[in-house]
């Protein structure tokens, strides 16, 4: 399924050098890629970050590109990996975050609380419990979708996606599922 339209006309154009098209093509994908980058990502800046050299490296790869009709799955597929080789970073700074988080005096019932509380309950789930539920559950894409912009068996979409509902079941609600 080809989501934002038919994109072939402005890749073709984009191969032939054209930065204009190329510029079309950013607008017409950034919110979905920056949408999936944020929530793969510790925070919104380094979600821009990853986008970013998501749309750098699918400038210089574009002619890698087999079906331009599937452009913004490839390009979902690129600001994935880039997030995965992102990793270790992250895990780094959220750990320094919680330290942080950790000395600083608690003020319960905020709507910021509550905010932070989900973010370090998505932090805490597997980076592919999180790339799985950020499309499928926030981003709406199917299951099949997801598991090809992934590059995982269908069946293990499903497993992170009900793996990473329970946890965050357990984190957010303190409920076993």
């Amino acid at each position: 399924m080809a989501r934002g339209g038919d994109d072939s006309a402005l890749i073709a154009s984009a191969r032939a050098g054209s930065d204009l098209a190329f510029g079309r093509l950013v607008d017409r994908h950034a919110q979905a890629a920056r949408n999936f980058a944020r929530r793969l990502a510790a925070n919104p800046a380094d979600g821009d970050d990853i986008a970013q050299e998501a749309f750098l490296h699918a400038w210089t790869r574009l002619g890698d590109l087999r079906e331009p009709e599937r452009f913004r799955s490839w390009l979902l597929a690129i600001v994935w990996r880039k997030a995965r080789e992102g990793r270790r970073a992250e895990a780094r700074r959220g750990r320094r975050e919680e330290a942080f988080a950790s000395m600083q005096p608690s003020d319960t019932g905020t709507a910021g609380e509550a905010a932070m509380a989900a973010a370090r309950a998505l932090a805490a789930l597997t980076v592919e419990q999180r790339g799985a539920i950020a499309l499928c559950l926030a981003g709406g894409w199917t299951h099949q979708e997801a598991a090809e912009i992934l590059d995982l068996p269908l069946g293990s979409v499903k497993s992170h996606i009900a793996r990473g509902r329970a946890r965050l079941s357990e984190l957010l609600l303190g409920q076993d599922r």
